[in-house]
């Protein structure tokens, strides 16, 4: 009944799904419902990362950051910050002084902003991210902290060109999920070649994928993204995990997996 509404909601896979339901209609939300269940299945997974890289590179990711800027304060904040407590606590055992820390994804940059006021030891707060137009608004929304730095890459390629050990890799609230599972590995081999390094790692899992039995990564969601199984592919690279967690997400039936690895 409303064909321009409707091709408006499909025109991108990703906008679609990420939309801001608070912010729609009811009969939008109908709309987009719908249209999310009739979306194409793909089981391609480099096509898959491709198109989730081509949506996180676009304009509408920024779109999407500044949308969902409440998350940090009425979910982040509440749910995932234990962690951090943890990592502290795991700082004081380190005979070394981790100088850097690295946010892989770092979207509006208020989880950076954030734990450069909670690790105080630590001298630089690197964010990086795919939307270079993000990042010019990272910028300059934080021009007054200095510790920042935020940089438009691909973490992968940034990591292989700039990482340096005695640092902290961050991933927060969905990051890794869009790594095919063998880039992944060879990321997290890569990082664990740097030297001495930890990483925090706070991403979702489909519900029924049992990691003690299911070793390989899987699809999941109407994106579609990846479900890895982070235990098995942090140790295959050389870390041990000092914390692994999981808690079933208010969005849909999820579980928000957390890490806490070193080397």
């Amino acid at each position: 009944m409303q064909p321009k509404k409707a091709r408006q909601l499909s025109e991108h896979r990703m906008t679609l799904v990420h939309k801001n339901s608070k912010k729609m209609s009811l009969s939008e939300r109908l709309m987009r419902f719908a249209l999310v269940k009739k979306l194409e299945k793909i089981e391609n997974h480099e096509k898959i990362a491709e198109m989730n890289r081509n949506f996180w590179e676009s304009n509408k990711a920024t779109d999407l950051f500044s949308e969902t800027e409440s998350a940090f304060l009425n979910d982040f904040l509440p749910n995932c910050t234990f962690i951090f407590d943890l990592l502290d606590k795991e700082l004081i055992d380190q005979p070394e002084k981790f100088q850097t820390l690295v946010e892989i994804g770092t979207g509006n940059g208020d989880v950076l902003n954030y734990l450069s006021s909670k690790f105080h030891q630590i001298d630089r707060f690197i964010g990086i991210d795919l939307s270079s137009h993000q990042v010019e608004i990272n910028k300059k929304k934080f021009s007054d902290n200095i510790k920042l730095e935020f940089v438009a890459a691909d973490a992968f390629d940034w990591v292989k060109e700039h990482g340096c050990g005695n640092s902290i890799f961050v991933s927060s609230k969905g990051v890794l999920e869009y790594f095919v599972e063998q880039r992944l590995q060879e990321f997290l081999n890569i990082i664990n070649q740097l030297g001495k390094t930890m990483f925090v790692a706070i991403e979702p899992n489909g519900a029924d994928h049992d990691f003690d039995t299911q070793p390989n990564t899987q699809l999941y969601g109407n994106e579609p993204s990846f479900s890895h199984n982070y235990p098995h592919l942090f140790k295959n690279a050389g870390f041990t995990l000092w914390h692994f967690s999981q808690q079933t997400w208010p969005r849909g039936s999820d579980l928000q997996t957390f890490i806490g690895a070193k080397n």
